[in-house]
């Protein structure tokens, strides 16, 4: 593919999805469009998280099929699809799999990237994979690109381009934003959990109490 097709979000992520169920509910693969439009909605492994109907995952799958990445086939009296991405962009395995959990789960470190793609390529170390992607974003035209540090953060991230150029400036702005926000609902959480926990052991050392004045211990 010598040039970048540009998806709309929702376009990556069903070709990410069809991708990540190939090798995780290889049983269920081809996938339906119910499954398919269940694994976009997806609660985890997925950010943004979507709400999306089957219609408009169906419109998604003719898009994608301008550039060659489904294969639609009959299963019983639905239609199935699968994604053929390795052949349409002309990857490696362990590049397309790497593409589909970026497609899936944003930017993110070469150490998360690990982690996230065991499933679909394991790969042997970090080192292995900062290869693959420096060889993504050293080609004609990149498929991804490397994101600045965030405020507080020792690795840099990276985030795929085949939704269009990633305009840096807004990154480091509305990242640095939600960083801050997360932070900030995390501190709020585990203060709830730690009211939470102090409020069950003042009531178990209540019941003690009462149970030893019972005994007059």
């Amino acid at each position: 593919m010598t040039t970048l097709p540009i998806f709309s979000p929702l376009d990556a992520r069903v070709l990410g999805v069809l991708i990540e169920k190939e090798k995780t509910v290889p049983d269920a693969y081809p996938l339906s469009v119910n499954t398919l439009t269940l694994g976009c909605n997806q609660k985890t492994a997925r950010d943004p998280v979507m709400s999306v109907s089957e219609s408009e995952v169906l419109e998604a799958i003719d898009r994608l099929k301008e550039y060659s990445l489904i294969i639609e086939s009959s299963g019983g009296r639905v239609m199935r699809y699968a994604h053929n991405a390795r052949r349409a962009f002309k990857l490696p395995e362990q590049s397309v799999a790497l593409l589909a959990v970026l497609m899936l789960r944003g930017p993110q470190t070469a150490g998360e990237l690990r982690t996230n793609c065991d499933r679909l390529h394991p790969f042997g170390d970090i080192s292995s994979v900062d290869a693959f992607l420096e060889e993504l974003a050293g080609a004609q035209p990149p498929w991804v690109v490397k994101l600045p540090k965030l405020p507080g953060s020792r690795e840099h991230r990276w985030t795929h381009l085949l939704c269009g150029a990633v305009d840096i400036e807004t990154f480091k702005t509305t990242s640095g934003a939600t960083h801050q926000h997360t932070a900030s609902e995390e501190v709020t959480a585990l203060q709830a959990d730690v009211a939470r926990l102090s409020e069950e052991v003042t009531t178990l050392r209540s019941i003690v109490e009462k149970i030893r004045a019972e005994l007059g211990i």
